[in-house]
């Protein structure tokens, strides 16, 4: 199933993506941030919830496909010379390096808009709360503010609740939205098999960046697909630096036991959440 929804997703975003723009180098570099790999879990986590709560695939589609294109922009910002500075993303150069810093810019814009774009454009009851999901993670209270504490924490003392709380923000909430946007696409906000997904998709949130911090430092550049131990060489507060190895493991062992508690609810529905969150948490250990 998770090859097959990355597929569906990846034929998506190559359509959506094959449409000629105004200006043909921005259409490029939009491309090459974009499809040039990737897991895509977050569109995949917008199917198995949608799916879960009796969504079809159709509905899903455009929900899973904006946001990727959420993930794929903060990611051309994030390797920015300004920000975190990374010549290698999914293997390839990552887009200020292909193209230059301004096309990179004006990439991460138009990909931003453009997932807004894709999902305004759907006929759907709960349109407004759906775009209201994806905003919030993406700006101010999710994404953007997690990447400002991000770069902020750079050469200060550790804290662990102010490193959590950076990665609620940063990585955790599209994770959030991801699942969130699935259950929307087929129940109401306050459903509380929603609520049930919500809590699911906090612990997987926080977890799966303590494997990435991890793996940072146990991976290498070409298993990656970008160069490894970035973080310790920038000098930034991670799990395994404030807990040890064996800790920050410890800790992601309990997330995502918690997160399986929290599908409990929603029965054999949950089968595929329940082995992806098995997935994204993959043990080196």
């Amino acid at each position: 199933m998770l090859s097959a929804d990355q597929a569906r997703v990846d034929a998506w975003l190559d359509a959506l993506l094959s449409t000629p723009g105004a200006a043909e180098r921005l259409d490029a570099a939009m491309r090459h941030g974009v499809l040039g790999g990737g897991k895509r879990l977050r569109p995949v986590l917008v199917y198995a919830a949608g799916r879960a709560l009796g969504a079809t695939d159709e509905v899903l589609d455009p929900v899973a496909a904006s946001v990727e294109l959420i993930h794929a922009y903060s990611l051309v910002h994030d390797d920015l010379p300004a920000m975190d500075d990374d010549d290698l993303r999914r293997g390839q150069p990552t887009v200020h390096r292909a193209f230059d810093e301004a096309s990179a810019i004006l990439a991460g814009d138009a990909l931003q808009t453009l997932a807004f774009e894709v999902l305004a454009h759907q006929a759907h009851p709960r349109l407004a709360a759906m775009v209201t999901t994806l905003a919030e993670a993406s700006g101010r209270t999710g994404m953007a503010a997690g990447q400002a504490l991000d770069l902020a924490a750079v050469g200060q003392p550790a804290d662990l609740d102010a490193l959590a709380r950076m990665h609620r923000h940063k990585t955790g909430a599209l994770i959030r939205a991801a699942v969130r946007l699935g259950g929307l696409t087929a129940v109401d906000a306050d459903d509380p098999r929603v609520m049930a997904l919500d809590a699911y998709a906090a612990a997987i949130g926080l977890a799966f960046q303590i494997q990435d911090d991890i793996l940072d430092v146990t991976g290498d550049t070409a298993t990656l697909g970008k160069t490894s131990g970035a973080d310790a060489a920038r000098d930034k507060p991670t799990y395994p630096a404030l807990l040890g190895l064996d800790g920050a493991r410890a800790m992601a062992d309990d997330l995502l036991d918690e997160a399986l508690t929290a599908l409990e609810p929603l029965g054999d529905d949950a089968a595929t959440l329940a082995a992806l969150a098995r997935h994204m948490i993959e043990r080196d250990h």
